[in-house]
């Protein structure tokens, strides 16, 4: 049972590494669909390696107070007291 999570792990390692950038979803469809194959694996394991992370774009409407910045980097509006990504008290 262990051997069989171990090798689920191995398989799918491309899609694992590769879950918090920018081509996640089409890393994970080669993973899937060409995995099998050293080749697919592979081109997997390096797209997941070399793909850039995702950028988080914050939009904050005009004439919107800023008042603080968390230590995640969020900005949070005037009045608020609990970070709206992380959620830590400001």
């Amino acid at each position: 049972m262990t051997l069989m999570f171990l090798m689920v792990v191995l398989y799918f390692l491309p899609a694992i590494i590769a879950h918090n950038k920018r081509d996640s979803s089409k890393i994970l469809l080669v993973n899937l669909l060409f995995g099998w194959t050293v080749v697919g694996w592979c081109i997997a394991f390096v797209w997941a390696c070399a793909a850039e992370p995702q950028t988080r774009a914050v939009l904050v409407p005009a004439g919107m107070v800023v008042a603080a910045r968390c230590g995640c980097g969020a900005i949070e509006p005037a009045g608020a007291h609990f970070c709206w990504a992380c959620g830590r008290r400001l």
